[in-house]
């Protein structure tokens, strides 16, 4: 079908790459999914390949292509978007390690990887007027503590690097051959300003960098971390010779400006429309983003300082918008933990797998049955607690040794005990989501509205327990691949088929299903399991202090 045009959007999460093929009216045609490898030396170590993952992204095209039986000649844009891991090439663009093993094809710090604790503590300890952007605490998922990392435990690493690429930006460069970053990216992860602040142009703080260590990068004029910038919703460039002949596309199509996965989704969630005939209110609204981790993106036309939260960041996610983005560090990887690890969590998973269903699909079912008899599902947890900080909490408590807890452990070993576990697991999430609202709502916002996506947006139970914990109704868009859809929208918008991200983000999304939450009796319930959970976190830290 050459008689309309396609958008492409590219997701490179955690695990996989992934790709969707969707017309002008946001409609998807064709997916693909293709994992790739990721090594954990360590504890707190995760390493992936730049090659293995551009590999997976261009299976993941054209599968997506052929699934959806769409003429590569009918495909007018490509956009990128990743998680925030760190790429390091060398200045001909071939891989460098970042292993203590000193496999160059291990050239990626994955985003959740934590060995510059320290670094990001020491920054933190600087006070820099950086920090005023991501909460006022400096956090090692972000990329200048990884740099610092690098140059002070692999110096001949270092001095091999040509480039330092987020991992969205590397694959805008693989497209194209042009080594300009995404605004989104360098504001969001490496303390690039975008808007004058105090007096100051926009731009890279050499200050910075020479504070804490990396002012060789300054000396340099920032050409291994992007000496030019491109706003979202741009042109990054045409698409390549080499790489369009790798992904069976025709060269020159616009590829867009790319962005981080969770902004990608925060494009494609934020404008849907729920068609009650009123103007979309973005003060009231903030995309969920739930996968292996969460994010919690919201905008504002004026910048709003959140103790704890990144942000405010300006045009990072729209053009002249300021983004807070709140986040919980491990989520769906939390409820795989507590499954996984559960004496019947392997039962379940085969009694799945020859069901061809999720390990959550049978244990959802086992909830449906256990609670029946009770008020309401959610009164099954009320003597079983858990602080889900196992990986460390980015939002609103910006510290990354946190650690979790579970109250009200039994001896019950029973498919039953594992159901409930899981329950109060995906309440502490819950809770979490809460703790950031209230964060935001005390800093002028006015959020009673989630959209939603990912892959706990298919679990009915995590959906209700959100609905019913936050008080806020939970919107579920037309379109569920809403991370591809956005960085299909700004595929979209670079090739030139909407004049801006805002229209495209307009035009091509929609609504499904609304999740209202219960309030009444189960408001009052959570509000108490909310209570506790707070309390939690309190009793950790009088038990860190008494070890001390």
């Amino acid at each position: 079908m050459t008689e309309q045009s396609f958008y492409v959007g590219v997701d490179v999460g955690t695990g996989s790459a992934r790709a969707g093929v969707f017309d002008r009216s946001g409609r998807l045609y064709g997916i693909g999914v293709q994992p790739f490898e990721t090594w954990n030396p360590e504890p707190d170590f995760y390493e992936q390949s730049s090659d293995q993952i551009w590999d997976a992204v261009v299976a993941a095209l054209r599968a997506a292509l052929e699934s959806g039986d769409v003429d590569p000649a009918g495909v007018a844009g490509v956009g990128f978007d990743a998680a925030c891991s760190l790429v390091v090439l060398d200045a001909d663009g071939a891989p460098v390690t970042v292993s203590r093993s000193g496999d160059d094809d291990r050239n990626v710090i994955v985003w959740m990887d934590h060995r510059a604790t320290e670094q990001a503590a020491a920054i933190t300890r600087g006070g820099d007027d950086v920090l005023r952007y991501v909460g006022g605490v400096m956090s090692p998922e972000m990329q200048t503590p990884k740099l610092l990392w690098l140059k002070q435990n692999m110096p001949q690493v270092w001095q091999r690097a040509g480039g330092f690429f987020d991992l969205a930006d590397f694959l805008a460069w693989r497209a194209t051959g042009i080594s300009a970053r995404s605004l989104c990216t360098t504001v969001c992860k490496w303390t690039y300003v975008a808007s004058e602040t105090r007096g100051a142009e926009p731009g890279w703080r050499a200050a910075y960098f020479e504070a804490i260590g990396l002012g060789d990068l300054a000396e340099e004029g920032y050409a291994r971390i992007g000496s030019a910038v491109s706003a979202v919703g741009d042109l990054h460039g045409p698409l390549s010779e080499e790489a369009a002949d790798q992904l069976g596309l025709r060269a020159g199509i616009a590829v867009a400006v790319p962005v981080i996965d969770a902004h990608a989704g925060g494009i494609g969630l934020l404008g849907t429309d729920v068609g009650d005939g009123e103007a979309i209110d973005l003060s009231k609204r903030l995309a969920l983003i739930c996968g292996t981790s969460t994010c919690h993106m919201a905008v504002s036309p004026d910048p709003r300082y959140v103790e704890g939260v990144w942000g405010p960041y300006y045009s990072a996610l729209l053009p002249g918008m300021w983004l807070t983005e709140g986040g919980q560090t491990a989520t769906g990887a939390l409820l795989d933990h507590v499954i996984g690890s559960h004496h019947r969590g392997e039962e379940l998973a085969k009694q799945a797998a020859h069901r061809g269903v999720t390990v959550h699909d049978v244990l959802n079912e086992q909830l449906e049955q256990l609670t029946a008899s009770l008020d309401f599902p959610a009164a099954a947890t009320r003597d079983l607690h858990v602080l889900p900080y196992f990986h460390g909490n980015r939002s609103p408590r910006a510290d990354a040794s946190l650690r979790g807890m579970v109250a009200g452990l039994s001896l019950d070993d029973s498919v039953d005990g594992l159901a409930v576990l899981y329950l109060a697991a995906i309440q502490s999430l819950a809770y979490g989501t809460r703790h950031i609202l209230e964060s935001l709502n005390g800093a002028g916002y006015a959020i009673d509205t989630m959209i939603a996506t990912g892959g706990s947006a298919h679990n009915d139970v995590y959906l209700r327990e959100h609905a019913d914990a936050t008080g806020c109704r939970i919107i579920l868009p037309k379109e569920a691949e809403a991370v591809l859809l956005g960085a299909a929208m700004l595929a979209a918008s670079a090739a030139g088929a909407y004049s801006s991200v805002a229209e495209a983000m307009e035009g091509m999304s929609g609504i499904r299903h609304i999740v209202e939450p219960a309030g009444g009796a189960v408001g009052e319930y959570h509000h108490k399991k909310y209570a506790v959970f707070k309390r939690m976190y309190d009793d950790f830290t009088a038990y860190r202090a008494l070890m001390a």
